[in-house]
């Protein structure tokens, strides 16, 4: 199945993916990652919930850690550019026979909840609390010196049909993996920001959040957080890297926080704002795709994934099987 033309007139605008909610179990344990390791700031906090921002971000948070009796993953959120973007969007959700709900969240100005046709739960929003700049004030900065939240990467259990979804309300293809035998899609990475991607979708039980990105400054940061992770209780929680990805070019390490969340630290990328911008196809069985260069990521990389809260995944058809380690 080809890769659809970009939508670049789509019925709302969103400017960029804005935040995720994990489900914990203890919040303290999630504290001492995410504040203590990777670095994120705190900006409120109580017995039932952390918010969470990165150095760069001036919004009230990236990340809302909320104390559940199991792990999940309670939303995905997105900014868009009005609030009349906000109307159009629930009218788009309500015309496909997707739930619509306005609901009050902490810290957010009128928010939208929806999901899309998987059972994604998403989130919209225009206005988020607004916080002082701390960017510069370079003694916060700890762990590997998170900057800003970067993407999502979803299972799909058909990465076709995610894809012709989420390039219909506005997200646009950069590369994408191709199945060569059957034509259809293993994986794509899709953008609003003018990045590689600001969602992006890989073929398997889902769906399912694969993991959630930080951009960080530098590739010597990643060999920072290493040393501290393997000094400090967390070496059993690296699982994937450093190295560099051949799709998005980017510099990465992937590692789990105590309840199995899977977080990447992310670098490198390239500028994707181009509205004509052709798609980089790549072949499912090019081991560089992947892995430029560095270990072959293991096998739990390919299976294992957070589950949406109320969201029963399925397996998908498509077979077609990617180099792993062994």
């Amino acid at each position: 199945m080809p890769v659809p033309a970009p939508n670049l007139y789509p019925p709302f605008n969103i400017v960029r993916l804005s935040h995720v909610e994990y489900r914990v179990i203890d919040l303290a344990a999630s504290r001492a990652f995410y504040v203590d390791t990777l670095g994120l700031q705190v900006t409120d906090e109580d017995h039932e919930t952390i918010y969470l921002r990165a150095m760069e971000e001036r919004g009230h948070h990236c990340i809302a850690l909320v104390k559940a009796e199991a792990p999940s993953v309670g939303v995905l959120g997105f900014k868009l550019f009005d609030e009349e973007d906000l109307d159009r969007a629930a009218a788009f959700f309500e015309g496909k026979g997707l739930p619509v709900e306005w609901v009050a969240q902490p810290f957010m100005g009128r928010t939208l909840r929806t999901r899309d046709p998987w059972g994604i739960p998403l989130e919209f929003y225009v206005k988020m609390d607004r916080l002082a700049p701390i960017h510069q004030k370079y003694r916060l900065y700890n762990g590997v010196k998170p900057l800003r939240i970067d993407h999502f990467n979803m299972f799909a259990s058909d990465v076709d049909a995610s894809v012709g979804f989420y390039n219909e309300i506005g997200f646009r293809v950069t590369e994408y993996t191709e199945d060569s035998e059957t034509g259809r899609l293993w994986a794509a990475w899709m953008h609003r920001k003018g990045g590689v991607h600001d969602v992006a979708f890989t073929n398997g039980l889902g769906p399912r959040l694969h993991h959630t990105a930080f951009w960080v400054p530098t590739p010597l940061n990643i060999i920072d957080l290493l040393d501290l992770m393997s000094t400090t209780g967390y070496l059993p929680n690296i699982e994937r890297g450093p190295g560099r990805h051949g799709i998005s070019n980017a510099f990465f390490l992937y590692v789990r926080d105590p309840d199995g969340h899977r977080i990447e630290i992310y670098c490198s990328d390239y500028q994707t704002v181009d509205p004509d911008l052709e798609p980089i196809r790549w072949d499912l069985k090019d081991p560089q795709r992947q892995t430029l260069w560095g270990a072959p990521a293991p096998k739990s990389w390919f299976e294992e994934g957070s589950a949406f809260e109320g969201v029963e995944p399925v397996a998908s058809d498509l077979k077609a099987q990617p180099i792993i380690a062994p």
